[in-house]
């Protein structure tokens, strides 16, 4: 089992910036692939980034280019997605997972966090 945890989530105003975090404990953190995802009022969840275990390759949506950044520290067991000149439409619920789907980007993650809540006022 995986444990993670959120937390950075809060009310900016666009064109702000937050970093959202994400700390793993249970099996080894190093062994894991990681994503973020978001789940916007009314809408589905969708695929935010994704980096590999070692932090090697990343992969973002489109609509976040160029403005949100994944990251991990894997001594400190986290991950973390720097999000910059927000905008209105990237309010909702953040969630961070893990898997150990070898796919890139992943399709299928095992272990999910309990989210954090983002937003982002116009």
């Amino acid at each position: 089992q995986v444990q993670l945890v959120e937390s950075g989530g809060g009310l900016v105003q666009a064109g702000g910036s937050l970093r959202l975090s994400c700390a793993a404990s249970g099996r080894t953190f190093s062994n894991y692939n990681m994503g973020w995802f978001r789940q916007a009022p009314g809408k589905e969840r969708e695929f935010v980034a994704a980096i590999r275990w070692g932090g090697g390759s990343v992969s973002y949506t489109d609509s976040v280019k160029g403005r949100l950044s994944i990251s991990r520290d894997n001594a400190k067991n986290t991950v973390y997605l720097q999000m910059n000149s927000l905008k209105p439409e990237d309010t909702a619920v953040y969630y961070c997972a893990a898997t150990r789907d070898p796919t890139w980007p992943p399709l299928l993650y095992d272990y999910w966090g309990q989210g954090t809540q983002v937003t982002v006022s116009s």
